[in-house]
Order: C-alpha cells, then sequence, then structure tokens
C-alpha cells in the first residue's frame, strides 16, 4: 500500500503575528512582525460533497491559537517558532500532514530588505 497525501487541503496564507523572537536582544524584548502561510492536508469529500462544517478543520481556530503563542512565546529562533507552530497545529487537528511556513518581515541584517523564512512539515508520508 502507498502512503499517499489526502486529496484535498486547507491553506491559510499571509497570516499576521506579533512575536518575540530573535537573536537580538531587542528582537526578544521588543518583538516583531511575522508572516506566516500554514497548510493542512485533509480528507475534505464529505464536507465538499455533504456541506458539512463537522467534516472539516475550523482555521479560525489555528489562527486565534497562533495569535495567543506569538504574544507569549519568546525565543532566538525562527525554528523553535516553526516547532512551537507545528505542536499547535498538532494539537488542535490531530497528526495529519501539516506544514508551516514562517517569514521575518524584517530582518536586521544591514543592506538587506528582503524576507528570512523557516518552512517544516510534519506527519509527511514517506515515498
Amino acid at each position: 500500500m502507498i502512503n499517499r497525501l489526502p486529496l484535498g487541503a486547507i491553506h491559510v496564507n499571509d497570516v499576521r503575528l506579533w512575536a518575540h523572537v530573535g537573536v537580538l536582544d531587542h528582537e526578544r524584548r521588543e518583538g516583531q512582525w511575522f508572516s506566516l502561510d500554514f497548510s493542512l492536508w485533509l480528507d475534505l469529500d464529505k464536507a465538499a460533497l455533504d456541506d458539512d462544517l463537522n467534516a472539516t478543520a475550523d482555521y479560525s481556530l489555528a489562527i486565534g491559537a497562533m495569535q495567543r503563542l506569538s504574544f507569549e512565546l519568546k525565543c532566538f529562533t525562527i525554528e523553535h517558532f516553526s516547532e512551537q507552530l507545528l505542536v499547535l497545529l498538532e494539537d488542535l487537528y490531530g497528526p495529519v500532514p501539516m506544514r508551516v511556513l514562517v517569514r521575518k518581515c524584517a530582518a536586521p541584517v544591514p543592506g538587506f530588505s528582503g524576507s528570512v523564512a523557516v518552512e517544516r512539515c510534519r506527519h509527511w508520508p514517506t515515498p
């Protein structure tokens, strides 16, 4: 039997979070903006066919929980921040395939105006 992703996914993009994450003291003390995308791979057939709210994932729960987490958490790395977000998603939705992409909107690197991101996945099927 081949282990595959479910044929449906919920994608939530550009959740803006103010978080106290960074290597520099002022990043953890004062906080800064992050942008988050997350995806959950689910069997969405029943929700699609029957218009059944109970057969899908309420993504508003994740957004609210992520906003609360971002105010409480203080850490050095985006990697740790992403791990805490994955734990949160798993607590809410169980061990479904999931992905988070966390972007630091203004990395404190002289002459750099882009973003820095960490992408992590959990419960990904093996080939």
